[in-house]
C-alpha cells in the first residue's frame, strides 16, 4: 500500500468510529498500581473501539466504597456503567447488576476459577466477571532472617518470637524505626480479612459457618485475638490500629518492618526500582496456630455492569475486554495481580515475573471465604460487628473472650430466626 494513502484511510476510519462513539464510566480502585493498570487497560479498549471511558474515583477503603455504590445504585443512577466490586458484594448488590451471561453469552466465564464464578452467580445470574483474585500472604525480609539465622515462620507464635528478636537486635544496632510486624489493623473490612486468618488458622472457625450457624464464641478464637493484641506496642506500632493495605506497605517497603501481611499486589511494588527492600523480600503462606493449617482469606475484585447503565451492551464488552486472558496476563506480569484464569498460573512469563504464584497456588485456590454467602444481605453488618470487636481487643479495651462472647450475642440478635 502506498504510504501516502494511510492517513486518509485512518482518518476515514476514525470519522466512522466517532460517528458512533459512546462515552462510558468505570470505577477502579487506587490501591498500589490498580489505577494505573486500569487506565492502561481502558486506553487499549478505547483505541480498539473508538469509544471513550471516564474513570471515576472511589474510596480506597472497601467499606466506604460499598457505601458509595449502594447510594448510587439505590438512586438507580446510571452515573457509573462498570463497577469494580469486592468478592463479598455480589449477594449485596445483585439486584442492581446486569446478568452478564445474557449479554456476553453462557461461556463468557469458562476457564475462570469455578469458586469465583459460583460466588459471582446469584439466583443463576452472573452478576460480575472475575478480574483478579487475592489471598493474604506473609512478606518477610529475607536478608534479616538470614542475618539472624531464622527460617520463615510456620506458626504465629514463631513469627512473634522472630519479629521480637530481630526488632530488638536492629534497634540495638541503631535502627530505631524498625518494627517486627505490620498488618491491616484499622476498623474496616481489611481487619475482617486479617482477623479471620488468625482465627480460622488457629481452629477458631469462620465467624459464621456455611450453614449459617454463629461459631465465633470459642476459646481458640479468643486466644488468637489475645495473641494479636499482644503485638501492639511490642512487635507492631500503635499506629497499626489505623493501617490499611497501603500504610502497612509503606512501612515495610521503606525498610522498617521485618514481616508484613498483605495481598500479592505488594510484591511488584516491593521489587520496584525505588523500593528500599528490592531484592530482599520473600513471600510464604501465612502462619497458623500450633497443630493447625494456614488460612488465607479469599479476596479479589470483579467487574460488574449497573442495570441502570444507558449503554449496557458496550459496558459489558468493556468488562469482557478487561477480564480477558491478555489483560490478566499483563496485570500479573506488570504488577503481580493474581489472575482468575487457571492457565496463567502455568505461563512461563507470568511465573518468571511472580515466582510465588507457583509455590502458593494452593493457598490461592483453597482460600477461606468470608461468611458473605450464609449471611446474605446482612454480611455488611456481620463484618462491621466483627472488625469492631477485634479492634476493641487490639486496642486493649476487651479480652478476646469478652469480645467473642459479646459478638456472639450481637450476631444472634442480628440473625434472629434466620439470616
Amino acid at each position: 500500500m502506498n504510504n501516502r494513502w494511510i492517513p486518509v484511510i485512518a482518518l476515514a476510519g476514525l470519522a466512522a468510529q466517532q460517528a458512533h462513539a459512546a462515552e462510558l464510566t468505570i470505577s477502579c480502585g487506587a490501591v498500589g498500581a490498580e489505577l494505573q493498570l486500569c487506565e492502561q487497560g481502558v486506553e487499549a479498549w478505547e483505541e480498539k473501539t473508538g469509544h471513550t471511558v471516564d474513570i471515576v474515583s472511589t474510596p480506597n477503603s472497601s467499606t466506604e466504597r460499598l457505601s458509595f455504590y449502594q447510594q448510587i445504585l439505590s438512586a438507580q443512577s446510571g452515573d457509573i456503567d462498570v463497577m469494580q466490586i469486592d468478592v463479598v458484594w455480589p449477594g449485596l448488590l445483585a439486584n442492581h447488576l446486569l446478568d452478564l451471561n445474557e449479554t456476553l453469552g453462557e461461556e463468557v466465564a469458562d476457564g475462570h476459577f469455578e469458586a469465583i464464578v459460583a460466588n459471582n452467580t446469584v439466583d443463576d445470574r452472573l452478576v460480575a466477571m472475575p478480574w483478579f483474585t487475592d489471598a493474604g500472604v506473609l512478606y518477610y525480609r529475607q536478608d534479616l532472617l538470614d542475618e539472624y539465622g531464622f527460617e520463615p515462620p510456620e506458626t504465629w507464635q514463631e513469627m512473634t518470637e522472630i519479629a521480637r528478636e530481630i526488632k530488638a537486635g536492629e534497634r540495638e544496632a541503631g535502627n530505631d524505626d524498625i518494627w517486627g510486624y505490620v498488618f491491616q489493623g484499622r476498623a474496616y473490612e481489611g481487619l475482617t480479612c486479617n482477623a479471620l486468618e488468625w482465627i480460622a488458622g488457629s481452629g477458631g472457625g469462620t465467624i459464621v459457618d456455611a450453614e449459617g450457624e454463629i461459631t465465633i464464641d470459642n476459646p481458640e478464637a479468643a486466644k488468637a485475638l489475645d495473641l494479636a493484641a499482644s503485638w501492639i506496642g511490642d512487635i507492631s506500632p500503635d499506629g497499626v490500629l489505623n493501617y490499611t493495605e497501603e500504610e502497612a506497605r509503606g512501612v515495610f517497603q521503606s525498610g522498617n518492618a521485618v514481616f508484613m501481611r498483605n495481598w500479592p499486589y505488594a510484591w511488584a511494588l516491593a521489587q520496584s526500582e525505588d523500593s528500599k527492600v528490592r531484592g530482599k523480600v520473600g513471600v510464604v503462606a501465612l502462619p497458623h496456630g500450633e497443630g493447625d493449617s494456614s488460612a488465607a482469606t479469599l479476596g479479589g475484585w470483579n467487574l460488574a455492569v449497573s442495570r441502570y447503565s444507558e449503554v449496557p451492551d458496550l459496558a459489558a464488552e468493556l468488562v469482557a475486554f478487561l477480564t480477558s486472558e491478555k489483560e490478566q496476563k499483563r496485570r500479573a506480569i506488570e504488577a503481580s495481580y493474581n489472575p482468575t484464569l487457571a492457565t496463567l498460573y502455568k505461563d512461563e512469563e507470568v511465573l518468571e515475573a511472580v515466582p510465588f504464584f507457583d509455590t502458593l497456588y494452593p493457598a490461592f485456590t483453597n482460600a477461606v471465604a468470608r461468611p458473605s454467602s450464609p449471611t446474605g444481605s446482612k454480611y455488611g453488618r456481620v463484618s462491621n460487628g466483627f472488625f469492631n470487636a477485634v479492634h476493641n481487643v487490639l486496642s486493649g479495651n476487651q479480652s478476646g473472650a469478652e469480645a467473642v462472647s459479646q459478638l456472639d450475642s450481637e450476631l444472634s440478635r442480628l440473625k434472629r430466626r434466620r439470616w
